[in-house]
This record gives structure tokens, sequence and C-alpha cells, in this order.
């Protein structure tokens, strides 16, 4: 059972302020910066034409996002289970708007695809529904060999916006109780790409980032993200101490996890900080430790 738990929206009673356990995406222009923030990384990077197109992905997210919102009518009625996430990747059915967003992004992004891109969009538009539908189900799953790192790089993206959306206006508020399996998104039960220690209102708590539906949500510094045990976590870099973006590795799971400190580097995205850091990912693997995450961009197969 997650220890976070969602319960329908209140009116605030005031009191003592306390650590909000969870953070909704906030869309608005929020692919948007992430297509700038692609761009801007790729300057003089050894990755940079991967990063570009990256940036087209987003950019072509956040088109879909105002063109093509999520209607209201969409998993308008949610069941809300005790202990269980309200968008939970196993359980939510899929409505075909998501499919929809994906026949989106392959047509904004076929007019600019390099010829081995556009072979995996063409393979994908002649894909029926029940074959998406099950691929989609493999990938969720992370039965990423039956659907192919090219593929799943498109699906998902489509999944991700879809999903982001239902996360956005979850009428819920959440608060920390004791329990386990806070490794796991609360809003849709999927895996975080990587933690965040954030600014602002917030600033210095570290927040988990869902790799599916983008929600964030509270756990504590001292305690490894994937196993929650606090006695043998290491800090890598390729910087000094004060480093935007580390990796926290636990020697008790052997994994690791990166950690972007938000207000270290202007304009940090999560997942395209993290795919611009693979030098660092090469490090500590070497060191011996396995990634806990996947980053959408950057799928195994």
């Amino acid at each position: 059972m997650s220890s976070i738990k969602l319960t329908p929206v209140q009116e605030p009673t005031g009191g003592v302020k306390h650590i909000t356990p969870l953070l909704l995406p906030k869309l608005d222009q929020h692919y948007r910066k992430r297509a700038e923030r692609f761009e801007q990384l790729t300057d003089g990077h050894a990755m940079a034409d991967y990063l570009r197109f990256a940036a087209g992905i987003a950019a072509a997210q956040q088109q879909l996002l105002e063109s093509f919102p999520l209607p209201d009518n969409v998993n308008a009625r949610l069941e809300l289970s005790e202990g269980q996430a309200p968008l939970d990747h196993a359980r939510l059915p899929r409505d075909p708007y998501w499919q929809q967003l994906l026949a989106g992004l392959i047509e904004r992004l076929r007019p600019t695809a390099s010829p081995q891109v556009q072979a995996v969009l063409d393979t994908l538009q002649d894909t029926s529904a029940e074959q998406l539908e099950t691929q989609a189900d493999a990938l969720m799953a992370g039965r990423f060999d039956e659907v192919g790192s090219a593929r799943a790089l498109f699906l998902w993206s489509a999944l991700s916006l879809y999903w982001a959306q239902l996360a956005a206006r979850l009428p819920l508020q959440a608060s920390a109780e004791l329990g386990e399996q806070r490794q796991f998104c609360p809003v849709c039960a999927s895996s975080p790409s990587a933690s965040v220690v954030m600014v602002g209102e917030q600033s210095g708590l570290r927040y988990l980032h869902c790799g599916l539906c983008e929600s964030r949500w509270h756990m504590v510094r001292i305690k490894c993200s994937n196993c929650e045990e606090a006695g043998k976590l290491d800090y890598w870099s390729l910087e000094d101490k004060d480093a935007s973006i580390k990796a926290e590795s636990c020697g008790d799971c052997e994994s690791y996890l990166k950690v972007l400190h938000l207000g270290r580097a202007q304009g940090m995205d999560v997942f395209a900080d993290d795919l611009a850091s693979l030098a660092l990912d090469a490090e500590v693997e070497r060191e011996g430790f396995a990634r806990s995450s996947l980053n959408p961009f950057m799928f195994p197969g």
C-alpha cells in the first residue's frame, strides 16, 4: 500500500504550514519549456542531434496540448480506492484518445524526420488499434523487448501526454502516512525518472518525478528512493560538490537515481537534463550500480 494517501479536495482549514506530499503536474507551457531546454543543451554536446530530435518531440507534445487537449468526458469518472493510485497504469482503462495523440505526433514529426525515423512512424501509422493497445500493455509492464526502443519512444510520448493531462485535472489532495512503496508514483503507480531538490515554496525538499504522469511526490533525502534504506548512500558527480546533477547510489540494493538540484542551474528539466548527463550514468554503472529509473527518451532494446 502506498504511503501517500489521496482524498477528494477539501477547503483549506489553516494551521501550521506542512510539507506538500504531492505536486500534480502544471502543464501550461510545460512541453515548450522542455523543448527549449533540450535545445539549450545541444550546444557543444556529443548527443546534440538526438537532443534536438527530442526537442522536436516535446514541441509536438506542446502543439497537441494546445490544439487537441484532453476532452472533459475522457476518464471523467475515477474510482478512488483506499491505498490505490487513481490513475494506476495497470488498472485504468485507456481511452482511444491516446491513440489520437499518437496520430497527431506522427503527423507533426514526419515532415522533418530522417528516413530512419520516418520508417518507424510509417510502421506505427500502419499498426492496428488493437496492436497498438497490445504494445502499450507491454510497454507499461516493462516488457520493452516486445516493443523495441524506436517505437517505444513515440508510444510513450503519446501515453505520457494522456496521463499527464489526467493527473493535472485530478480533484485530489494528498497526505503522508506511514507505509511502503513510496518509490512508486501515488497517482499512476509508475516509477520515477529522477528526483529533484526543489526551489520556491518547497525549497530544499526532495521530490521524485514520475516518468509517466509527471507528478512529483515528496521523499526525505536520507533514504534510498528505491529500497528506502539509509545506511549506504553515496553521491556521485562529474563536477564539484555543488554540481547541479548528482547520482545517488545505494549499497543495499545496488541501484542509483539521478538527483537534479533545480536551484543550481537555470531552466533545468528532468527528462532533458537527465538525458544530457548520460556520461554520469556510465561512470556510476562502472562502479557496479544499476539505474532504478527510466528516461522516456532512452528506452532499452
